[in-house]
């Protein structure tokens, strides 16, 4: 068998199994797809859906061609298809939308041929690598690692995890923040992206899980349940608003979280950048107070609650405040409470105007004039 010895890659399946930690039976599979890929190559076209099956104690292999079985007198692609008539040559029982597999035995591939069985061997294995490190870090999505810069890209940067690598889109970044090759960073596992292209690990520094992994590095509290984030809105690099609550009573859930002389969100501050600010508000199952409260640090006259759209009455010195830098403030409000937030001024009381002393006696005189000419 020109330049691919079945035999020797039969031997090789433990060893390669086990210097690339994957089962013999994935190592197996890959085998038999370059079998499969090389024989196509020589025998048949890209079309034809083959199998192998590779004796690991002989060395030998079997390919078995699958088409489906269709009505006789039909235009049909021999590729894929076969009439009835002649399914029922090879198996009697054949039906119409049914499978027939014609078996081959495999002897020899092309110098052509081998190269591609090798190919495919290479990159199969190389995804079943990939594949098997990431089922790895199934568990660790939602924790946050350390990794080191390997490339920075237009749209994403690829962070290097040791045993494994993921990419970091601009999506998931932080607004402003610049990463540069070999640059050691905190990132989030956000999830296992599984694609036709194979699968990868999407990281985030950008997105509120990060935030609330931060915190839960500082806030011990956090683990033993006398403190609790209710909910986070952030817009990464400009500004984050995190609602917190306590059930133990006495305890202050916005200063558990401050931190003394504010250690606790100085920490978080500091791996995030400075540019960034972190309001942290207490919770309420109160929605007026609540909404109070997501719009700090403005101080609120009013609010009107309709359904999922609130009011909010603030004075003009107050206005600024609570609609913020580009509609920042409320944006996050609403994003925070899950109610649709409009900023109205409050109008002022009618003042009534004063009469002076000239007024008044003219209009005294006026109203005396009246009566006489009335009588």
């Amino acid at each position: 068998m020109e330049n691919l010895d079945l035999k020797q890659m039969s031997t090789m399946i433990d060893i390669i199994a086990e210097e690339k930690g994957l089962p013999k039976e994935t190592v197996l599979n890959v085998i038999e797809t370059a079998i499969a890929a090389a024989w196509r190559k020589d025998n048949g076209d890209r079309d034809m859906n083959v199998r192998a099956v590779l004796n690991t104690q002989t060395g030998e292999a079997d390919v078995f061609v699958s088409r489906e079985v269709i009505e006789d007198g039909v235009g049909y692609n021999p590729s894929t298809e076969i009439p009835l008539s002649d399914a029922k040559k090879q198996d009697k029982d054949a039906e119409i939308g049914g499978q027939v597999e014609e078996k081959h035995k495999v002897l020899s591939f092309g110098r052509v041929a081998a190269q591609t069985a090798k190919q495919v061997v290479i990159q199969r294995l190389r995804e079943a690598e990939n594949n098997a490190v990431l089922t790895e870090y199934e568990d660790k999505i939602g924790t946050i690692v350390t990794g080191t810069v390997a490339r920075v890209e237009p749209k994403l940067a690829r962070i290097d995890l040791g045993r494994a690598s993921g990419i970091m889109p601009r999506s998931e970044q932080i607004d402003g923040e610049f990463y540069t090759v070999g640059n050691r960073i905190k990132v989030l596992i956000k999830k296992i992206e599984r694609s036709d292209r194979g699968a990868q690990l999407v990281l985030s520094r950008g997105s509120a899980e990060f935030i609330e992994c931060l915190f839960r590095q500082e806030v011990p509290e956090l683990e033993n349940g006398s403190v609790e984030i209710k909910g986070i809105a952030r817009e990464a690099g400009r500004r984050t608003k995190i609602a917190v609550i306590s059930s133990v009573p006495g305890v202050d859930p916005v200063g558990t979280f401050v931190g003394g002389r504010g250690i606790r969100v100085g920490a978080v501050m500091n791996e995030i950048g400075d540019r960034e600010k972190i309001d942290i508000i207490t919770w309420s199952d109160n929605a007026s107070e609540y909404i109070r409260e997501a719009l700090s640090p403005a101080e609120i006259a009013k609010v009107e609650i309709d359904g999922k759209k609130a009011k909010v009455f603030v004075s003009p010195e107050q206005q600024s405040i609570a609609i913020g830098k580009q509609g920042q403030n409320v944006r996050l409000a609403s994003k925070l409470t899950g109610y649709d937030i409009d900023i109205e001024l409050l109008k002022a009381p009618a003042k009534k105007k004063k009469k002076n002393v000239e007024d008044a006696l003219l209009s005294a005189i006026e109203e005396e004039t009246v009566e006489k000419e009335s009588e």
